[in-house]
Parts: structure tokens; C-alpha cells; sequence
């Protein structure tokens, strides 16, 4: 007789699932029993297609396409995960864009987009779901930050200083809310070959006169020591770690998940 999935009967949403690191997230926490709230772009029949083999885990599983630059369309998230699944005890703010460009050519409506994305939104998810966590005296808080948490790159002003932002967010809320049996931490992965950054190695190799596979060694995994990419399994394995018990008193931390980029 197989043991019970330890998340069976918790529900979580994670934003910007529905590819990439998001997405592997809301699988790896689906398969650990978690009813998922899925969100993001994307048409109606490719987003049904997420939630199919998401729910494949055999949770329930729904579709929201909330916007998370809004925070009427965050409140309205929050009321329709409630009304359709019950209490909201994880959440992980993944939703996240990025923008590279020097500071003095840096468009405002680009760095606006980029705080309200990658920070202002996991303030709006969390200030609507902490006092519930704290009345049931448990919950999960997971902000999905970057080795741009800890380090800089030239040409990302904005999104660097968000994930700098959302780390100390992370540690606000986890003193916040360290009596109630609530934790909050960071992840910071280093480069993932996500759908988005593979599509970009042919035109850089062809742009720098390269192979693909320098790019990926010499460009992309520079910094990274281990010289292999992230994958979104070990990051989202990281998510359902400290969704479970042995990670009870792991709070206000932010784990870096990068190949050994940020002991430099």
C-alpha cells in the first residue's frame, strides 16, 4: 500500500506556471498531493493543455488567467481558488519578465512592468493570503527570486532590483509570521534552459560567430562553476522541500539553487 502524497488536501498557487520554472513547480507539487491553481498567458486550448497534464497527477487542478500586474485581478485570484478549492495554504510567486538595456535608455513602462511583475505582485499575493494562514496556523510562502538576488549584471536595473526587493520582502514576511506556523523563503536559481532561454542560443551563436554549444558553455554558463544548467526538476524539487515537514524551521532564508555562480 503506497503512502499518502504529504501536500494531499493543501492547495497552492503558483503563479506564472504555465511553462518553465512555474510550470515545473506546479507539477512537482501536484505529484506531492497539492490541489494547483495554474496561471498565466497563453490561448484557451494551451492553457487547457497545462491543466490536463498537471491534473494527470490526479489532483484538481484550475486555470486562472489572472493578470498579477493588476491587484484587482490578485484579490479576484484569491477569492476564486477559495471558492473553488477551499483555504489557500501554499503559494509560490514565480510570475516574473525581464528587460536588458543601459540605464540611461531603460523605458519606464519596461522597469514599471518588471517591479510590479517580479516584486509588487508577490506583496499583493501574500498580504491577501497571510491572515488565513495564520488562523489555520500554517502555510507556505515561496518567492521564486534569481542569482540576480544576491549579484549583479550590467543592462538588468530593474530586474535585479526586484529580485534584491524580493528577498528582502521574503524576510519581512518570515518574521512576520514565524509564530504561526507559516515559513517564507526565497529560491534563487542560476541559468535554466527554459523554453524561453533555448530558443535564444541559435541567434546568439549566429550573432557572435559560435557554435550552440559554445554559447551555452562560454555565454550563458559562464559564471555558473559547475558548467551545467539548472533544471527546472531541481528547482521545483527545492519548492516541495520546503513544503515538508523537515523544512518546518527553515524560514527567511534564500537558497541558492546555481551551480556555485554566487560563491564566487
Amino acid at each position: 500500500m503506497s503512502a499518502t502524497p504529504f501536500l494531499q488536501g493543501r492547495n497552492a498557487i503558483v503563479t506564472g506556471s504555465t511553462s518553465g520554472i512555474g510550470l515545473g513547480i506546479a507539477h512537482a507539487l501536484a505529484s506531492a498531493g497539492a490541489n494547483i491553481v495554474i496561471n498565466g498567458l497563453g490561448t484557451a486550448e494551451d492553457n487547457e493543455a497545462v491543466r490536463t497534464e498537471v491534473a494527470a497527477s490526479g489532483t484538481e487542478v484550475i486555470f486562472s488567467a489572472a493578470n498579477m500586474m493588476r491587484s484587482d485581478a490578485i484579490a479576484a485570484l484569491v477569492d476564486d481558488t477559495r471558492d473553488a478549492l477551499g483555504p489557500i495554504d501554499i503559494i509560490v510567486n514565480n510570475v516574473g519578465i525581464q528587460h536588458v538595456s543601459p540605464i540611461e535608455e531603460f523605458p519606464e513602462d519596461k522597469w514599471d512592468a518588471i517591479m510590479a511583475l517580479n516584486l509588487t505582485s508577490a506583496f499583493h499575493l501574500t498580504r491577501l493570503v497571510a491572515a488565513a494562514m495564520k488562523e489555520r496556523g500554517w502555510g507556505r510562502i515561496i518567492n521564486i527570486a534569481s542569482a540576480h538576488s544576491l549579484v549583479a549584471s550590467p543592462y538588468k536595473s530593474a530586474y535585479v532590483a526586484a529580485k534584491h526587493g524580493l528577498v528582502g520582502f521574503t524576510k519581512v514576511i518570515a518574521l512576520e509570521l514565524a509564530e504561526f506556523g507559516i515559513t517564507c523563503n526565497a529560491i534563487s536559481p542560476g541559468y535554466v534552459l527554459t523554453p524561453l532561454v533555448e530558443a535564444q542560443i541559435p541567434d546568439t551563436a549566429k550573432a557572435r560567430g559560435i557554435t550552440e554549444e559554445e554559447v551555452k558553455r562560454d555565454v550563458l554558463l559562464e559564471a555558473q562553476p559547475t558548467k551545467q544548467f539548472v533544471t527546472v526538476e531541481q528547482v521545483a524539487g527545492t519548492a516541495v522541500f520546503l513544503c515538508s515537514e523537515a523544512a518546518a524551521q527553515i524560514t527567511g532564508t534564500n537558497i541558492s539553487v546555481d551551480g556555485g555562480w554566487t560563491a564566487h
